[in-house]
């Protein structure tokens, strides 16, 4: 048996100009939202929806999965670091000491770019945000609508999860084998799992499933699509955990499982009820 081994010790930012880089992360995040927006354009087109609720709900998505993943990140993982480090909670900076002024205005800092980001506070920042936009907006009820934004979320949790790839974070665990991935950015010289490619193709494979499914009219289940990307989405998330080093948050306190499986279980089991529900109506 063959096992192979990848030396991986890629450029993190694509250029710079005047100090200020476009990394491949923020790149990935950008593919995401724009795949996104066609995405759900074309179901606007198939289901005659007026194109004018577009353009605010591009506008609601890309906030509310910012700000929710930022402040998930700082709540879920890395209150006792941000509690001292205010200014980097919804900027993307962070201190560097000996760095130069940001701007002109911030001495002590440096442009990094939204790091530091967590999938379960996006998912939670994505509820919130778009049932504001559905009060704004009542063209559709708010499941409608969160039914049919699994869709373009299951694949810009591929090209999120590619980012940390490029960035070598979330990293596996080591394999203490001659299999994997060795981080050289990290300045490492034994091979991880790639735990972030694993989970990306996971989100890949479940994009297709939930794509597949809304064509073939699932999406006129209430809640179907959503209980299925909840179990999916978290089930993946859940048993990657398995093969990932730790990313600290509470799991000291709870030491039975990561931090991320705690708060998988709660989108699985809602999930499971949401399907439960769907089925339920479907056959009334």
């Amino acid at each position: 048996m063959i096992l192979l081994k990848i030396n991986w010790a890629p450029t993190e930012k694509l250029f710079e100009i005047g100090g200020f880089g476009i990394h491949i992360y923020s790149l990935m995040f950008i593919i995401a939202f724009l795949l996104g927006l066609r995405l759900y354009k074309k179901m606007f087109i198939r289901e005659s929806i007026d194109e004018k609720y577009l353009e605010p709900l591009f506008i609601f998505m890309v906030f509310s999965t910012l700000i929710g993943a930022r402040l998930g990140e700082v709540f879920f993982y890395n209150w006792g670091y941000f509690k001292d480090h205010p200014l980097e909670i919804l900027l993307p900076i962070k201190a560097i000491e000996g760095s130069s002024m940001l701007f002109g205005l911030i001495s002590g800092y440096e442009f990094i770019g939204f790091r530091g980001l967590a999938s379960h506070g996006a998912t939670i920042g994505i509820i919130l945000g778009i049932y504001a936009y559905q009060q704004t907006y009542k063209f559709k009820p708010l499941i409608w609508i969160l039914d049919r934004l699994t869709i373009p979320v299951a694949i810009g949790g591929f090209f999120v999860r590619t980012g940390n790839f490029f960035n070598s974070e979330i990293v596996g665990k080591y394999t203490g084998s001659n299999f994997g991935v060795v981080f050289q950015n990290r300045g490492e010289i034994l091979p991880r799992y790639p735990a972030q490619m694993y989970e990306a193709f996971g989100y890949l494979i479940l994009f297709f499933i939930l794509r597949k499914l809304y064509n073939n009219s699932y999406g006129d289940q209430k809640g179907f699509l959503l209980g299925l990307f909840f179990i999916g989405m978290f089930t993946i998330r859940f048993f990657i955990e398995f093969i990932k080093e730790s990313q600290g948050g509470f799991e000291t306190a709870m030491p039975m499982l990561s931090t991320g499986q705690w708060l998988s279980i709660p989108f699985i089991l809602l999930g499971f009820g949401l399907l439960a529900l769907s089925m339920k109506k479907q056959k009334v």
